[in-house]
């Protein structure tokens, strides 16, 4: 699975581009563009690929994405069934950082929507958004130009203010992520997000990237700061989370979900990586989760 730049560009009329996307599923690419990229999802739910990241998303989410930040929306397998009547619809708004001018948002009185776009290319999930917010974007979509960016800029000073989300992309990523340098290991993060949950194997992957093991194992630690198979499994516990905090299924079944082979070996890496086991991991956080 190969990294696109996809267009984005506005037309020469506006200065952002604001649209609602609907069809059977959302675009089923790794892309990145130079626009920040703001979503709200209105209909369909799937899993957010956003940097080295995995979130689900589903009715009333809303991401920011930054800048250049590699992501891909990817629906549930029942959205790509042909006798699926489904719908996936989202509002997607596209622009970038100076598209009000270089200087707009460098001034003091807008250094905290500045500050937002920088933790954008983390990618941000926000939670406990209020409805009217909601409500405001798409009622954004019939206003003419003035109001719109009006609007709009309101949107991004109620969203630069809220302190509960969560970024999606670690550091380490987006540290060793170059758009035009690092299209060796893009190919390679691309084929560890689609089958994290699948048996990789550190010779499997260092065939994606064109390497023989041992070269691919050295460039990948070099870059990462950690070893292919402790990154392949921090993917899969940080998804084990989620599926543990939503209850749907029990830990038997988070194991062997999210890509191992057997519950001593989950419950191993788990405690080496989280600090505790899955079933403490509940206790602690379920209460809070709940409540949001």
């Amino acid at each position: 699975m190969k990294l696109h730049l996809i267009d984005r560009s506005t037309p020469s009329d506006t200065s952002f581009t604001a649209k609602v996307h609907e069809g059977s599923n959302f675009l089923k690419l790794w892309h990145y563009h130079p626009e920040l990229e703001l979503v709200v999802i209105l209909k369909s739910d799937g899993n957010c690929f956003v940097g080295d990241g995995i979130e689900k998303f589903e009715v009333g989410d809303v991401f920011l994405i930054g800048k250049n930040t590699p992501h891909m929306w990817l629906n549930h397998e029942a959205y790509f069934d042909e006798a699926s009547e489904l719908i996936a619809k989202s509002v997607a708004i596209h622009f970038k950082k100076e598209f009000l001018g270089d200087k707009f948002f460098e001034t003091p009185e807008m250094q905290h929507v500045s500050e937002l776009f920088d933790r954008a290319r983390f990618g941000i999930k926000f939670l406990n958004l209020k409805e009217e917010l909601l409500i405001t974007v798409q009622n954004m979509l019939s206003l003419d130009g003035f109001h719109k960016t009006i609007t709009f800029l309101n949107i991004l000073n109620t969203l630069s203010a809220h302190k509960d989300f969560k970024l999606l992309a670690s550091s380490g990523y987006m540290k060793s992520f170059k758009v035009k340098t690092n299209k060796t290991l893009d190919k390679v993060y691309a084929y560890i997000f689609k089958n994290f949950n699948k048996n990789l194997s550190l010779e499997e992957v260092a065939k994606i990237a064109n390497m023989n093991a041992t070269a691919f194992s050295r460039l990948f630690k070099r870059v990462n700061g950690k070893p292919f198979s402790r990154y392949v499994a921090e993917i899969r516990i940080g998804y084990a989370c989620k599926l543990l905090l939503e209850q749907k299924v029990n830990i038997s079944q988070v194991c062997y979900e999210v890509g191992f082979n057997n519950i001593s070996n989950f419950n191993r890496q788990f405690k080496m990586i989280m600090g505790c086991n899955p079933s403490e991991y509940i206790k602690q956080h379920v209460n809070s989760y709940q409540g949001r």
